[in-house]
């Protein structure tokens, strides 16, 4: 009797040649809250333009509600490891 030798032969392919794993984005977090405030057109204006800026200068997409999420966080960490020397105080001082 023979034995069974398959013909097929399997090589794998080096890593710098293989297609670049493209995993899966994590989701962006539901938002369950909401929150209206009011801005002067200023304020929007600004958002804006840093909008246009973060897709042409970094290749970032972002909406206004998340840039606006990040400022807000960004905010309240320094005001929580600064205290009175946060930015936020200084803000509300002026």
């Amino acid at each position: 009797m023979q034995d069974a030798k398959s013909t097929k032969l399997q090589v794998a392919t080096p890593v710098s040649e293989a297609a670049p794993e493209t995993a899966p984005k994590p989701k962006a977090p539901k938002h369950e809250e909401k929150i209206t405030f009011y801005c002067t057109p200023d304020d929007l204006m600004a958002i804006e333009r840093t909008r246009l800026e973060l897709r042409a200068a970094y290749g970032l997409s972002a909406d206004r509600g998340r840039i606006v999420r990040a400022a807000v966080a960004y905010v309240l960490e320094d005001f929580g490891a600064r205290g009175e020397d946060s930015v936020l105080l200084r803000k509300l001082n002026d």
